[in-house]
């Protein structure tokens, strides 16, 4: 019997553009990132380098980049966030039939971007039961202990979970884990098909 929900943000709420990044970095003549600042990426999606830090991460690297086009390019991910989207969380929330968990490999730049840019990030942020930012709990998809930690805090079996996530490494970790998993493909499927995309488990 499913108990929780867990979503993931990006993809799956708000819609993204993954290479727009990459784009953004020819027009500075950059056509490939370095390790070293991958590594750096991943430690500040965990709150382990701070904005101001991987802004001059790029900057060392990248001379010819000033701060507001690191920042301009880093952000240039997000898209829109559909409110029909918030809707179908809000009746969810409302009817509490479930536990909502929101899991989401992020940083403090984005995040500062869409309470920014998104009218109802509040209203969106207040359905989840709890709402886990890898940078502020210093963990991050898929290393199992950010599912282990949901799970301990939750008091929850991973047969009791259906997790939903754009991003296949995520979903099977969470499988080999015995979560219910839901990979999300945004360009052909969309969050509010969940209860007839997985009917089988409601």
């Amino acid at each position: 019997m499913i108990k929780a929900l867990i979503f993931d943000f990006g993809d799956v709420f708000i819609n993204l553009d993954k290479d727009a990044m990459n784009s953004r970095l020819k027009d500075f003549d950059i056509h490939e990132l370095p390790e070293a600042l991958h590594a750096k990426n991943r430690e500040y999606e965990q709150g382990f380098v701070t904005s101001d830090e991987i802004s001059e991460n790029y900057r060392t690297e990248f001379p010819n980049m000033a701060s507001e086009d690191f920042v301009d390019s880093w952000n240039s991910i997000l898209l829109d966030f559909p409110e029909y989207r918030l809707k179908f969380l809000q009746k969810l929330a409302e009817e509490k039939d479930y536990l909502l968990i929101l899991l989401s490999n992020t940083n403090e730049n984005h995040i500062n971007y869409i309470q920014e840019n998104v009218s109802f990030y509040e209203d969106f942020k207040n359905c989840f039961d709890a709402f886990y930012l890898s940078h502020e709990l210093g963990m991050r998809k898929p290393n199992p202990e950010i599912f282990e930690h949901i799970l301990d805090t939750h008091e929850l079996e991973p047969s009791e979970c259906l997790f939903i996530d754009d991003t296949r490494e995520n979903t099977e970790v969470a499988e080999r884990l015995g979560f219910h998993t839901w990979n999300l493909e945004p360009t052909r499927e969309d969050v509010i098909d969940l209860f007839t995309t997985k009917k089988e488990l409601f």
